[in-house]
């Protein structure tokens, strides 16, 4: 006898519950004892310490005000931490909700060091990003990549499929305790990451 297997669920947008399950302050609810925040790194955290600072902008170039972004990426010596844990000086994994009010979101992270692929081949320093929002089914991924690492986005650039723009990454200075960072943008139809549209704290 052939068994009937149940069909599969169909997918559906992150809608309301995004932010009802992960993001608990941005929906207006108290938040739980251990919360997945958008500060990957204490301040005892070693390596550069950088905020990151972006938008989010759907196909027709509308700002997004209540997209969801999680965040994945290595320490400053290129070494992944799997464990979460409150207590770490640094953490691997975050995530951000963008403020309804203005469609900003914000990381407090390292810069992190150099990873390498499964070939052993190594790739340039970057951080991995997965973007929900209204209207997508499953979530995007994209890499937020150093304007000041030229020599390692130059030889990471022949192992990617279509050329590699080294405007497509953030450039961070610190002028004593303050950080300058540009404004990230990340464009639905495609990813633009505009160094042009800096802004200061």
């Amino acid at each position: 006898m052939t068994k009937q297997l149940l069909p599969e669920t169909p997918s559906q947008t992150a809608g309301p519950y995004v932010h009802i399950g992960l993001a608990l302050a941005a929906a207006g609810n108290p938040e739980r004892e251990v919360e997945i925040l958008n500060r990957l790194a204490a301040p005892e955290a070693a390596g550069e310490h950088i905020r990151v600072v972006g938008r989010v902008f759907d196909g027709n170039g509308h700002l997004m005000r209540d997209a969801f972004l999680e965040f994945w990426q290595a320490d400053s010596e290129g070494n992944y931490q799997t464990e979460y844990r409150t207590e770490n000086s640094f953490n691997s994994f975050g995530r951000a909700a963008t403020i309804f009010d203005t469609g900003e979101w914000e990381l407090h992270t390292v810069k992190p060091g150099v990873v390498k692929n499964a070939a052993g081949v190594p790739m340039a320093p970057h951080i991995n990003v997965a973007l929900f929002a209204r209207g997508i089914n499953i979530q995007l991924q994209t890499r937020i990549y150093f304007e000041d690492e030229a020599e390692a986005n130059a030889a990471y650039a022949e192992l990617m499929a279509e050329p590699f723009e080294l405007s497509h990454g953030i450039e961070v200075e610190h002028l004593g305790n303050v950080e300058i960072t540009p404004l990230l943008a990340v464009e639905l139809g495609g990813v633009l990451i505009d160094p042009e549209d800096a802004e200061t704290e």
